[in-house]
């Protein structure tokens, strides 16, 4: 697969990342001076980068001709922008009609808000997500952009793109894969929209199963002020959290009466205070009480089961996560950024193929 990005930041670089890592050959558009789009480290690896003034004719020109012999065409603009730059969908599919051209956005091509700037938070606030997370005594937080810009785009974009490459292998035709994250991120609440739906979901935050309200789904400070997470939803799981954690008290009978949510919490609270996090790791060791440390992101590299698991490469002398999902018989690859090509060296080597 034959890619050309035009170089933005946050979900379409990682989109491009794991494309990359999967196989398809990328060449990373970037814009020079002080226009450059500064996206560094894994969401950057493994694809050549050109650099070209995008308003200049000529720089255009060298563009669509490289479009040409590509599959797909992912761009991160606001709406309008692709289009005044005469790099819009028609306009490339009068020269590549089986091109698969993908819009990353976070309000989308149309709407009152389309035009407007934004970020993660701002798209997914929208969508009751945000309002969903947190303690309901304080105001909703602040999630990684791991929700709108990473869930709710990048993964939405790659899926997106293989389906339209396989529908045009058949057709023989491209199309718009139209990818905004306000979008995709009331895909991702589908659960909790149904929830609220059937009054199985209360408005107010840490109210409900799986909000942190729930004694055995949460997380907990131990002894050591380092932190647990606990997960022990289903009545077999929840029976061996009981029996290694030592909740013994007659309160901790009724798992799912939420009436006594409260009482539990407070007595959980209390025990798990009474050893460390590393304790209380080794206590539930083997076991299915689905407990788990909650680590800091350098703790994490160093966790048996990820490096059992080869979670983590070593690219240009730093350490990335490594490629995912994996596959059994064409394996994913991180490699390296090959830094800045010339666009006559890669039409060459595409025409080649």
């Amino acid at each position: 697969m034959r890619v050309v990005e035009i170089g933005s930041i946050g979900p379409a670089p990682f989109a491009c990342m794991m494309l990359a890592d999967m196989g398809a050959d990328i060449v990373r558009v970037e814009r020079g001076g002080e226009a450059a789009i500064h996206e560094r480290g894994a969401t950057v690896r493994g694809r050549r980068t050109i650099t070209l003034d995008l308003k200049n004719d000529a720089a255009r020109a060298s563009l669509l001709s490289l479009v040409e012999q590509s599959d797909v065409f992912v761009e991160g603009m606001r709406p309008g922008v692709m289009e005044r730059l005469g790099l819009g969908p028609d306009v490339l599919h009068e020269r590549n009609p089986r091109l698969v051209y993908a819009r990353m956005t976070g309000w989308g091509q149309s709407g009152p808000r389309a035009s407007t700037a934004g970020h993660d938070l701002n798209y997914i606030a929208l969508s009751g997500a945000v309002h969903a997370m947190g303690d309901k005594n304080q105001t909703p937080p602040v999630p990684l952009n791991l929700v709108g810009d990473y869930g709710g785009g990048a993964l939405y974009l790659v899926s997106g793109v293989l389906a339209a490459c396989i529908e045009a292998q058949k057709s023989g035709l491209g199309q718009v894969v139209d990818v905004a994250i306000c979008d995709a991120v009331i895909s991702l609440m589908s659960l909790f929209h149904s929830l609220s739906d059937d009054d199985e979901w209360r408005a107010e935050r840490s109210s409900n199963l799986l909000d942190g309200a729930a004694p055995f789904y949460r997380t907990y400070v131990c002894k050591d002020g380092k932190y647990l997470s606990v997960g022990a939803i289903e009545p077999q799981f929840y029976a061996q959290l009981r029996e290694r954690a030592g909740w013994n008290d007659e309160c901790f009978a009724y798992q799912h009466n939420r009436s006594r949510w409260p009482e539990m919490n407070e007595r959980a609270e209390q025990i798990m205070r009474t050893r460390t996090r590393d304790e209380w790791v080794a206590t539930f060791a083997g076991t299915d009480a689905c407990v788990a440390p909650i680590l800091e992101l350098r703790e994490s590299r160093t966790d048996k089961h990820l490096l059992a698991r080869d979670c983590f490469v070593m690219v240009d002398k730093q350490i990335q996560p490594a490629p995912a999902p994996r596959f059994s018989r064409t394996p994913s690859s991180a490699n390296a950024s090959v830094g800045i090509r010339s666009l006559e060296e890669i039409k060459k080597q595409w025409s080649a193929l």
